[in-house]
This record gives C-alpha cells, structure tokens and sequence, in this order.
C-alpha cells in the first residue's frame, strides 16, 4: 500500500491565503477621504454662489433706489422749467444696467465691482441735481414774489440758463473727449520679400519689402459703437508723408488744415479691445533716416511710432 502524505510533504500549490484586510483598510481611508474633500468643496462652492447672489440683490436694489430718486429730481426738474435730457439719458443707462446685471450673470463679480462705482457717480450727480433744484425753486420762488422785480429776475435767469448752456456744452465736450479711441502696443515690423519678419525698430532697405504696423485699439464702454476709418501716415525723415493714390493714400481735415495719409482701413468698433494690422509696399527704397507712423480717425491722433531705415 501507497503511504500517505504528511502534512509537511503537501504539495506547494496549496498555498495559505494572504491577509487582504490592511489594504482594505487604506483604499477605505482614500474613498473616505476624496468623499471629505469633495464635501468640503461643494460647500464652498455654494458659499460663493450665495456670497455673489447677495452682492447682486444688494447691487439690484442700489440702483433701485437710485432710479426712484432720479425719477424725483426729473418730475421736480420738468415742473420748475428745468432740463432733464441729461438725467433722462442717465436714467435710461441705468435701467440698461440693471437689465445687464441680471442678463450677465456669469460676469458678475467685475460687473458688479462697476456698478457699485457708477452707483457711487450717481450719487454725486443726484446731490449736484438737488443743488440745481434749489437755485430753480429760489429763481422760480423771486419770480412769483413780486411782478416789480420781474425783469432783474429774468436777467438773472437767463444768466443761470446761460450757464447751464455752458455746463451742457462742457459736458458734452468731456464726453467727446472721454469717447475718444486710443491705441497701445503700436509696433512696426519689416517684412523682407522671402516673407520673414524683423523686428526691432531699425531696417535696412533690403529687409522692407512691406512695412507692417499693428496696434490693439483699447476697450472704450463709452465709445459709441460704429464703423471707425482709420488714417494711417507715414511720414519720411524730410518730413513728407509718403503718398500714392494707387495705394489708397489721400488727404483729410486736421485742426483746419489739411493733412494728407498714406493708407486707411475701416474697422467695426464694438467698444472691445481689439487687433489692428496694416500691411504697406511703397515699392521703392525708403530714406535713410528716422521715419514716424501716426494714426489718426475722426480728425483726432490716435497714437505714433517711429522707425529707422539705415
């Protein structure tokens, strides 16, 4: 008879089973622990998007209480004679705001940071209004008192329309100014006729077979939004401007005199930043010498750059 095996002669694929639980016990502590952190996460998440919904509600019922007081000042304003097309324009902005605030909710935190400092100018304007109601109800409370003095009271009216004229005027002149488009990062590049570019402000004549200028016309939120033609002039070390009309080049008015330029380009402002590239051949050699590039729209300069030719 065969003898049996001994317990120490088993064979060696009965091997025992390994202890699983302490990595059991680690994967657990993981799951736990991306469980926590997702947890905490989540909360501030919401904490913010109910920090962001109050500074909205705040800032909704600021502008609120600015609209119902310049409704005041224009219905006091429109009964004692006054003009209201300022505040009725300002007003309309307003209401564009609070529609904006609602519609642009995704901007909201820089959107809100604008309102509250347009909130904080509305206030200025309602006490500089309340002051012109004021001189309104004295001029007007003269005029009522007795007919005898109608005369120095109408002068002096007619002195205070006269400087409301001139306020509005001023006014509109700081709007004109405050609309106007400026420039930045205006750099001139020389493209040789292999195509590649240098840059660096100093060519030599073989390394320009184009000149190309690029500048980034800045955001501008007052800036109406238009088609703006943009005047290009470039201006040669003998200070004449270079000049072909087969290349787009004519002439403009500039502080009542007239300026002649050396390309335009018309461009579709939407009061963002935006790139701007001009691409010129003057199909000849250029002067030795400094030259200088300026950009001109609407009869005002937009910005310059120079560039030497070796």
């Amino acid at each position: 008879m065969e003898e049996q095996n001994s317990p120490e002669e088993q064979p060696s694929y009965m091997e025992p089973k390994k202890n699983r639980t302490p990595l059991f016990l680690i994967v657990t502590f993981l799951l736990l622990a991306a469980v926590i952190f997702f947890y905490y996460q989540n909360q501030q998440l919401e904490e913010e998007k109910e920090r962001q919904f109050q500074e909205i509600l705040t800032t909704q019922a600021k502008l609120d209480s600015i609209g119902d007081e310049l409704d005041i000042r224009i219905q006091t304003i429109k009964e004692l004679g006054g003009e209201v097309d300022t505040l009725e324009a300002i007003k309309a902005q307003l209401e564009a705001d609070k529609k904006q605030l609602l519609v642009d909710a995704q901007y909201q935190r820089g959107r809100i940071t604008k309102l509250n400092n347009r909130v904080a100018g509305y206030k200025e304007l309602l006490v500089l209004k309340d002051e012109e109601i004021e001189q309104l109800k004295v001029l007007n409370e003269q005029l009522s008192e007795e007919n005898s003095s109608l005369k120095v009271e109408k002068d002096q009216l007619n002195q205070t329309v006269q400087q409301l004229e001139e306020n509005k005027k001023e006014l509109a002149s700081k709007v004109a100014m405050a609309s106007r488009l400026e420039i930045e990062g205006m750099n001139v590049i020389a493209i040789n006729d292999k195509g590649k570019e240098r840059n660096g402000g100093e060519y030599r004549n073989r390394h320009i077979e184009q000149l190309k200028i690029q500048f980034t016309v800045v955001e501008n939120e007052i800036a109406p939004i238009e088609g703006k033609d943009l005047l290009l002039r470039v201006i040669a070390p003998d200070g004449n401007v270079l000049f072909d009309v087969t290349r787009g080049s004519g002439s403009f008015t500039y502080e009542n005199r007239e300026l002649f330029y050396t390309a335009t380009q018309e461009i579709l402002y939407d009061r963002n930043s935006q790139l701007v590239t001009f691409l010129y051949n003057k199909g000849s050699d250029y002067a030795v010498g400094q030259h200088k590039v300026e950009v001109y729209t609407d009869d005002y300069l937009m910005g310059s750059v120079t560039f030497m030719v070796k």
